[in-house]
């Protein structure tokens, strides 16, 4: 049996080596309640897909789009602050 195999170079030629560095880290520990309210925002949205949406489910997606607004607004005000702090 004859075996077939690509014939084009790896996609990363230099794979990472020790998993993320400490900024990398740093800067996903940063983001993570906007991570959290988009997450929380799409279950909600899954939720009441097949359905029709009541006043309940109304309300939960209006609190959640705002969570996610909030947890973005947060995050660029904590990024101007600290470049402001910088400059």
């Amino acid at each position: 049996m004859k075996t077939i195999v690509a014939l084009q170079a790896v996609v990363t030629a230099n794979p990472p080596v020790g998993g993320p560095t400490a900024a990398e880290l740093e800067a996903i520990e940063a983001e993570m309640p906007v991570i959290s309210a988009e997450v929380e925002l799409l279950d909600v949205q899954i939720s009441v897909l097949d359905r029709p949406i009541t006043e309940v489910d109304a309300r939960r997606l209006r609190r959640a789009r705002r969570k996610v607004l909030a947890a973005r607004r947060d995050l660029l005000n904590r990024n101007s602050m600290q470049t402001d702090g910088a400059a």
